[in-house]
């Protein structure tokens, strides 16, 4: 893919491949000049973010709840929630949101996307809270803190990785939300991966420039990635999924 983002669309297609050529930047300033990719972009940092944190908001006390409560059952029904295809919740949200006049908004948007990432969140949390110490906890109930400020100040501090790995992932899976976006999205709030189905029509594909637009979406994930890669293993290695 980015060797082919390199490369002219008589070079993407010739036969025998092309091995040995000339780079050129043609395809990324086609992707900046004919088409606002910096508004797709933000669109989709708009988005992955919104989601990501209205996901920790909810899934944090959620998760909570389940492990202080020892509530197994409704952590299947979180679980199942993951399970199910996209394409089940797409039509109630879009019934939803079409009603409201709320198609091709921000808020819809971010709410689509929550349903991917508040479980992923919610199922990691929940591993990580069971793990918190039981000692800690009557301690401070003992020394006159509710069970929300013992949340506050004791399980969430402890957290804190599987907290940061649970963002991460719920992000990267909202920045790569294809079908939701598709659906839901307008012309002004169109984010990266729809961007993408410009470069592909009825006559032709225009190979190169789909590769140059597929690298600038996966980049940031694989920077995020890269620079968070601590957090993630350390996230995991407390408790965050349960074998």
């Amino acid at each position: 893919m980015l060797l082919m983002s390199f490369k002219t669309q008589v070079q993407n297609l010739a036969f025998p491949p092309v091995i040995i050529f000339t780079p050129t930047l043609e395809n990324y300033q086609n992707a900046f000049v004919q088409n606002p990719f910096l508004k797709f972009s933000i669109n989709s940092f708009v988005v992955a973010a919104g989601s990501t944190l209205l996901g920790l908001l909810v899934g944090a006390p959620m998760a909570y709840a389940v492990a202080h409560f020892k509530r197994q059952d409704m952590a299947f029904f979180i679980l199942l929630a993951r399970i199910l295809p996209g394409i089940s919740y797409l039509v109630p949200w879009f019934i939803i949101f079409n009603t409201l006049q709320l198609i091709g908004s921000y808020v819809a948007l971010i709410l689509t996307h929550l349903t991917v990432g508040l479980p992923i969140i919610t199922w990691m949390l929940i591993g990580a809270f069971e793990d918190v110490p039981s000692e800690l906890e009557d301690a401070a109930l003992i020394d006159g803190c509710g069970v929300f400020a013992t949340f506050r100040m004791i399980a969430l501090p402890l957290t804190t990785p599987v907290m940061i790995s649970a963002s991460i992932i719920a992000f990267i899976f909202s920045w790569n939300n294809f079908l939701f976006s598709l659906i839901i999205a307008g012309p002004d709030t169109q984010p990266l991966p729809v961007a993408i189905f410009q470069f592909l029509s009825y006559m032709n594909i225009n190979w190169g420039g789909l590769a140059a637009a597929a690298t600038l979406v996966t980049t940031p994930t694989m920077i995020i990635t890269l620079v968070a890669q601590r957090y993630i293993v350390s996230g995991f290695s407390l408790g965050a999924v349960k074998g």
